[in-house]
């Protein structure tokens, strides 16, 4: 017998917790959010395009050219300007940072996370890299991850065949 969600009910939560979804709400109102044309324009204008995907997805879906790749877990400590760990562009906190992920969640949350160091013009991509690649905009790849060679190697290559 498998348990679903409605034959288990969710624990009550801790009093003063919010759930995911108020926290995305909470970080979007705070954001002023472009489109992909408008972020691509944005970035065409100076701003900096930061992908914060995992190597897989950027695999797996592509990439924008010229885009600066930092990933999630890391991304406050580079734009920082306080911080020694910080980016070379981290000059001030009047960086203008587009943030983009796979879907558009999770640069909502990263952009949020920018403008509480005090990068007050951090914002995101509505629908992330999935809508930026609808809207016929600058990309490349998928690539694998790891390259199979065009040879067959001599053991697994079998009998030729006439």
């Amino acid at each position: 017998m498998q348990a679903t969600a409605e034959r288990c009910p969710a624990p009550a939560p801790p009093p003063g917790s919010r759930g995911i979804d108020e926290i995305l709400a909470a970080a979007r109102v705070r954001l002023d959010r472009l489109d992909p044309e408008q972020a691509h324009l944005a970035y065409r204008a100076g701003a900096l395009l930061v992908d914060i995907r995992p190597a897989t997805q950027r695999a797996a879906h592509g990439v924008v050219p010229g885009s600066l790749t930092i990933e999630r877990n890391v991304l406050e400590w580079r734009f920082d300007p306080r911080c020694p760990a910080r980016l070379p562009q981290a000059v001030d906190y009047d960086v203008a940072v587009v943030i983009l992920c796979q879907e558009g969640y999770t640069s909502s949350l990263a952009a949020a996370a920018l403008q509480d160091i005090g990068l007050h013009r951090a914002t995101d991509v509505v629908g992330g890299f999935a809508a930026w690649r609808i809207a016929g905009l600058p990309a490349l790849g998928p690539t694998p991850l790891h390259r199979a060679s065009p040879l067959a190697s001599p053991v697994t290559a079998g009998p030729a065949r006439r």
